[in-house]
């Protein structure tokens, strides 16, 4: 597919999706929704280049993340005098793209390069690791034009930050610095602008060459978690750890560390 919404490239075991219209803030249209799941299923179905994916990279072109939904795309607007069917646009475009990267086979590296807003500051918390630049942002608007955050904000906020804050940011919609974020557990890091390539690119080689299948399996065991009693919890540890003790990446890992050597994984 020729991606004109967003850029798709792997390599070395990175993919690498960058949101790509720098003009409107990487905003959301349909059009980039229908390439985001192209190249997301490429990954998850390991067909053509996302099959050697280990680790995803999502950012942002230019001076933002996103700035969320495109108010201006076909799906927003009024119709012959008839609103538009916003939660239609939920389904079909935000369900999906929330789920493909809670539910992606590998590793997930949000980018967040300057402003996340609306739909691009949930989409930004639906990866397993949110890394931001010191001047970037994070602005759940939706009060703003009378919605309510969607993509996952109203499961993500309390879980991330407590009740009270979630609900100051989503109520008021002010921005919240990057640095702030990070103090209060939204994301996991934040970085000086002139740092920020260097440090994602040192990540992602990182995760790149861990063993992919016990991380995205501590990603499900995590979210799992608030959902069940503790003797479910271990019950649910205990399947993961059985299923990952009888992979290729445990017996690499346990003969790396008998050897006293540096383990090679595999990703299986």
């Amino acid at each position: 597919m020729n991606f004109e919404n967003i850029t798709f490239t792997v390599r070395d075991g990175i993919a690498r999706i960058t949101l790509n219209r720098p003009d409107k803030l990487n905003s959301f249209t349909d059009a980039m929704h229908a390439e985001l799941r192209v190249a997301l299923d490429a990954i998850q179905n390991r067909e053509g280049d996302g099959a050697t994916a280990r680790v995803l990279v999502l950012t942002g072109a230019g001076r933002g993340f996103s700035a969320g939904q495109d108010l201006g795309d076909r799906a927003m607007q009024i119709q012959s005098g008839k609103m538009p069917d916003i939660g239609n646009t939920v389904e079909r475009n935000y369900k999906p793209l929330a789920l493909r990267l809670q539910n992606l086979r590998v590793p997930t590296i949000a980018a967040v390069n300057g402003i996340a807003a609306g739909a691009g500051c949930s989409v930004a918390l639906c990866c397993d690791l949110v890394i931001a630049t010191k001047s970037a942002s994070f602005l759940q608007a939706f009060s703003k034009i009378g919605l309510i955050p969607d993509t996952g904000g109203t499961w993500f906020l309390p879980q991330r930050v407590g009740m009270a804050r979630a609900m100051g940011l989503a109520l008021l919609a002010e921005k919240l610095p990057a640095e702030k974020a990070a103090e209060w557990g939204l994301i996991w890091q934040c970085v000086e602008d002139a740092e920020f390539a260097s440090t994602i690119d040192a990540l992602a080689a990182q995760l790149a060459k861990m063993p992919t299948k016990a991380l995205v399996r501590t990603r499900q065991a995590m979210h799992a978690g608030p959902a069940h009693t503790l003797e479910q919890q271990l019950s649910f540890e205990g399947s993961f750890m059985r299923e990952l003790g009888w992979s290729p990446d445990y017996a690499e890992g346990v003969a790396a560390f008998a050897a006293k050597r540096a383990p090679e994984f595999t990703g299986e």
